[in-house]
Parts: structure tokens; C-alpha cells; sequence
């Protein structure tokens, strides 16, 4: 068992075999770098949770997913933008590649087809020009906004 602490303080028992989906555990562990409680300061409790989550539905998980597995990871992924991007970050710093994937194809599902105001909508993004200038670029450039 491993012992896991979130940025929040919150501390986590993993099993090994669940803990070494992630390569970045895997590697503090083959290396023996980890004392008694692995630190997580990038992470924090309720994404750790998810987390483990997602590791103990694909524990036995070795090649093509189910149509259960498959409609079990779109039910997980089916959280607010918030979430979702805490689950990106974490998955990213954790090195768990088949989340990340799993996330950037639901980001990339979530934003297909939208505008740039509707994308900065849906991610809170705030615009990096003044209303003059950001009309100035849509003058200038007005064949990519038709």
C-alpha cells in the first residue's frame, strides 16, 4: 500500500498495482525515492479521488475497452469544465496517459465546431485584447470570421 498526500492535505491509501498506472508514482517507486507518504502538491483531494477511481474501473483493463467500460468513462468524464480541467492537470503531472488521452478527445469533443468567444466562454478564458482591438483584427481579418 501506498500512502498518498493531496495539496489539500488529504491522504490517500493506494494499492501498488492501482498506484503504477501512473508513471510518475511508478518511477518515485522503482526508484525508491518515496519515504513514508508520496507528496502530491500539484493534486488535491477530490481529483485524487476521481483518480482512483478511474484506476480501480481499469485495473483488469488490458486491451480494447468494453462498451461498458466505454459508457463508464463517459459517465466519469461528464463533469463541469472545472473538473475537467483539474482531471487534465492531475493525469498530466501523474503521467497516467490513457486519462489524458481519454480527457483531450472530451476537450477536444467540447470546444469542435464553437468560435473563439464561445470557447473563452466555456473555459472562463479572458480575452487578451480591448474590445478596439479585438474589432481592429476582425476588420483586418474579416475571411476567417465568415
Amino acid at each position: 500500500m501506498l500512502k498518498i498526500r493531496t495539496s489539500d492535505d488529504q491522504t490517500f491509501e493506494v494499492e501498488g498495482h492501482l498506484a503504477i498506472k501512473s508513471q510518475t508514482l511508478k518511477f518515485l517507486v522503482d526508484d525508491d525515492v518515496v519515504g513514508d507518504v508520496i507528496p502530491l502538491p500539484n493534486v488535491d483531494g477530490p481529483t485524487m479521488a476521481k483518480i482512483i477511481e478511474w484506476w480501480k474501473e481499469h485495473v483488469d483493463q488490458d486491451g480494447n475497452p468494453t462498451d461498458e467500460l466505454k459508457s463508464w468513462e463517459a459517465k466519469f468524464l461528464d463533469v463541469d469544465t472545472d473538473t475537467l480541467y483539474d482531471l487534465l492537470m492531475a493525469a498530466n503531472y501523474l503521467n497516467i496517459n490513457d486519462l489524458l488521452h481519454k480527457i483531450c478527445r472530451k476537450v477536444a469533443d467540447l470546444i469542435k465546431g464553437k468560435s473563439v468567444t464561445a470557447i473563452r466562454e466555456l473555459f472562463n478564458i479572458p480575452s487578451d485584447f480591448t474590445p478596439e482591438e479585438e474589432a481592429e483584427i476582425r476588420k483586418n481579418n474579416a475571411w476567417a470570421f465568415q
